[in-house]
């Protein structure tokens, strides 16, 4: 457990510094070809019926998350047979992969500095990086909102969730929370072709991520004091409004992220060409603005930092 510990921290070093160099392979790209490739091989086996649908996304959701979580343990236990440092250095580097801290963070970035050149269109490009939605028609507050929303929900998502996973289990089980979260982001929608063949991925992306929201909620409160936020407002808002989201999870940081910064974000959304009637999250105590994806982008490594230092005591303990 605590060389688990050590390649976290390691891994999550390398991280903040390097983030996704462009042009280096990682293994998420690997976990979506193998979920395209599953996807097409099943549509083909199973009837094209609504039951016949979920049973082919169960199988692939199984296979997935079996490929992902086995591969790494059977290398990591490969790598300890030669030398435990051989397993840290290989169990750092998967940690790395994992996290998201500086890709998530120097992606949003791109938004604000395009906004701050008044480039409308190469901030819906920018912002069409790191949202699910549909950009190409978003004014600048649709913008701004997207941006903001998509850090608070991937502060769980793609930082403290998968953080979790690693303490508990290792790199490995790491990888198989990224598989179960790649796999709701590439099925998980409600309209065909992915509404039924994405509906054993979509809950089983609710459930892995139920205790790891409402943790990062909390974190992202505690970040927000030493922020000097509004955390008042902050849990007023998490309190009222975190069930606000057709995802038991997504709203969760959302909500306190708007409690916050003492804004209202969410509301009516196009995916894939299809509106999404959703409801509002805060209060518009103040208009959203700017300098609010920077603002988000602190608030998300805070709250990453604050999640690191409250882990590593916790498996320091355990581990004595």
């Amino acid at each position: 457990m605590i060389w688990s510990l050590y390649a976290l921290l390691i891994g999550f070093g390398i991280d903040f510094i390097l983030g996704d160099p462009h042009g280096f392979p990682h293994p998420v790209i690997w976990i979506g070809k193998l979920i395209s490739l599953l996807d097409k091989r099943l549509r083909s086996v199973f009837p094209k019926t609504e039951k016949g649908e979920k049973f082919a996304g169960a199988i692939l959701w199984s296979i997935v998350v079996l490929v992902s979580t086995l591969f790494p343990a059977v290398l990591l236990w490969g790598c300890h047979k030669i030398s435990p440092w051989l397993r840290l250095a290989a169990e750092s580097i998967m940690c790395w992969q994992i996290l998201a801290v500086k890709s998530l963070r120097v992606e949003t970035m791109k938004v604000y500095s395009a906004l701050q050149s008044d480039d409308i269109e190469k901030a819906r490009d920018a912002v069409s990086m790191i949202v699910g939605r549909d950009t190409a028609k978003l004014d600048e507050l649709g913008i701004m909102k997207a941006a903001v929303e998509t850090v608070a929900e991937n502060t769980s998502d793609g930082i403290i969730a998968p953080m979790l996973f690693i303490a508990v289990g290792g790199a490995p089980l790491g990888f198989f929370y990224k598989a179960v979260n790649t796999m709701d982001s590439m099925l998980g929608y409600i309209e065909p072709p992915y509404k039924n063949i994405g509906f054993v991925p979509a809950k089983m992306d609710d459930v892995m991520n139920y205790i790891p929201a409402r943790v990062s909620a909390l974190l992202m409160l505690a970040a927000g004091a030493i922020l000097h936020m509004d955390v008042k407002n902050g849990w007023r808002i998490f309190r009222r409004d975190r069930r606000k989201h057709a995802s038991p999870n997504a709203a969760q940081t959302e909500a306190v992220c708007a409690g916050l910064m003492r804004i209202q974000l969410a509301g009516d959304a196009w995916y894939h060409g299809v509106l999404h009637k959703k409801a509002y999250i805060g209060d518009p105590l103040r208009a959203v603005e700017r300098k609010d994806i920077p603002r988000v982008c602190r608030l998300m490594t805070v709250t990453a930092a604050i999640a690191l230092i409250l882990i590593g005591i916790v498996k320091f303990m355990i581990c004595r």
